[in-house]
């Protein structure tokens, strides 16, 4: 099959990032509970239910999927030890000279604009909440899926700012 004739399979990366991030212990409503956190204070009438609906309009976005499948994986390959040298110890010790996995987040945040990556800059910075779990978890490799979480937040948070500001 070529690539003319391949349909995206829309339903089958959104089952692949809700599982991978479900095995990796991520709850979903963890994820809304941030990003009501950080925007409580610019919009009162919202809801922790509306930051989770938000999400997962937001978790549906081919462009947070292919980023997401793609950090997910590494992540799970090189904790299995299946990425080949340098890049297994660089992505084993989250080397801060690497920021692919940063390269990786900002492309999701930067689904919603400037204010999606302004958010992500902030989270990445703070690491709070379920960022903060992943961030000092020191039993799994967890290079990509902090950063990927935040520019989840942060996306969230950005398509929050242009429905409801």
């Amino acid at each position: 099959m070529d690539s003319k004739t391949y349909k995206y399979p829309d339903t089958k990366a959104f089952e692949f990032v809700t599982t991978a991030l479900d095995k990796r212990g991520v709850d979903l409503h963890e994820l809304a509970n941030d990003a009501y956190e950080l925007q409580k204070e610019f919009l009162p009438d919202l809801t922790v239910a509306d930051c989770y609906e938000e999400l997962l309009t937001v978790l549906h976005k081919r462009e947070l999927l292919n980023n997401a499948m793609v950090a997910l994986e590494l992540d799970r390959l090189t904790e299995a030890g299946l990425i080949q040298e340098p890049l297994q110890s660089i992505i084993t010790h989250d080397l801060g000279v690497f920021s692919v996995d940063e390269a990786l987040a900002l492309q999701i945040a930067n689904i919603y604009g400037t204010i999606g990556a302004t958010n992500f800059g902030y989270v990445d910075r703070v690491k709070s909440g379920i960022i903060k779990k992943y961030d000092t978890d020191a039993n799994h490799v967890n290079t990509f899926i902090d950063d990927l979480l935040g520019a989840i937040i942060a996306a969230v948070c950005g398509k929050i700012a242009h429905r409801y500001a």
